[in-house]
């Protein structure tokens, strides 16, 4: 598999917004699953936003939030250019992470397990000063 390229991370003042673009060139899945997630070092890696794919592309897909960014983060796709993005906005310090998108060869899950995926990028950092 080819692997993600995730781009757009960097640093924000609390209250600002980023937009992640992430290609996942070759994945042609006809009912997987494609995320995002993120990792603070010494901690787990965690679901922040996941859509179906391809079907995310459509305006009636589901999508799916951890709660802590649930009404200020919202995940998009154009399965068409295998293009998916993460527009963050009122960042919060606690947001501050190595971001990672992700490809599953498997339906979403509400709780966005990172052991469903098995393709991910290389990680794109955002950090968010107080």
């Amino acid at each position: 598999q080819e692997p993600l390229v995730e781009s757009g991370g960097g640093s924000v003042q609390a209250g600002g917004s980023l937009i992640l673009s992430c290609v996942a060139s070759r994945y042609t899945e006809s009912n997987g699953c494609i995320g995002w997630f993120r990792q603070i070092s010494g901690k787990e890696r965690e679901g922040v936003a996941a859509i179906p794919f391809p079907e995310g592309s459509r305006y009636y897909a589901s999508t799916y939030y951890a709660d802590s960014v649930k009404g200020r983060f919202t995940i998009s796709l154009d399965a068409t250019k295998n293009t998916m993005w993460l527009r963050m906005n009122s960042l919060k310090p606690e947001d501050t992470a190595l971001y990672f998108c992700a490809a599953a060869r498997q339906p979403c899950k509400y709780s966005i397990p990172p052991q469903d995926f098995d393709n991910w990028g290389q990680g794109t950092q955002v950090t968010v000063s107080s």
